[in-house]
């Protein structure tokens, strides 16, 4: 077996060997195993064998301790998180914007969801609709922002409120972009593209 370069097969590996860890973090083996055998990298031994494991949180938790970037494990994927309460709409932005490779996409139909999705999904972009059942996107987007883990992550807010002390009020809570419904899919994708990439 020659060494696995593609990218996308680390998205869904959960234990890693040391030679994969290393081929990931761009060092040697021999220095992941001094890592290992230090404490400074956990994991287990394959019983009855000398072979080391290291499940994906902590080698998530080594690299950025280390200041290694991780986009390798996520196999160059964006993660998408569309939240919106109308299914319609929904299926339309999963229909396009899982037409494009470069994605990954969940879905969330009110702002509890969104939470529990945004800490297990880990979306660099999330798409949010201002009125949901439960939560209206400025507190969803405030709950966002404040965990320091998803500071990175980009909200865009969609929505027919157009007063402008609401697209303030949500600005400040640290929406990214505003987008008034009905929207052209193009509009929205050329945002999507200048955030992702940015």
């Amino acid at each position: 077996m020659g060494k696995n370069t593609n990218p996308a097969a680390w998205s869904d590996k959960q234990v890693f060997t040391t030679g994969e860890a290393a081929e990931i973090c761009n060092v040697s083996q021999q220095t992941i195993i001094r890592c290992f055998d230090s404490g400074r990298l956990q994991g287990f031994r394959v019983p009855g064998s000398r072979f080391r494991r290291i499940p994906r949180a902590e080698l998530i938790r080594f690299m950025k301790a280390n200041e290694i970037p991780i986009e390798q494990l996520d196999g160059g994927l964006k993660r998408i998180l569309v939240v919106d309460d109308d299914p319609n709409i929904v299926d339309m932005l999963v229909d396009v914007l899982g037409r494009d490779e470069r994605f990954e996409i969940e879905t969330a139909s009110n702002g509890y969801d969104a939470g529990l999705l945004t800490e297990q999904f880990k979306p660099h972009l999330i798409l949010l609709d201002y009125m949901l059942p439960d939560l209206n996107g400025n507190l969803v987007c405030q709950r966002i922002k404040s965990n320091p883990v998803h500071e990175a992550t980009k909200i865009i807010i969609i929505s027919g409120v157009v007063r402008s002390e609401e697209i303030n009020a949500l600005s400040k809570a640290g929406a990214d972009e505003f987008i008034k419904k009905p929207f052209e899919m193009d509009e929205l994708m050329a945002r999507i593209n200048e955030l992702i990439e940015a």
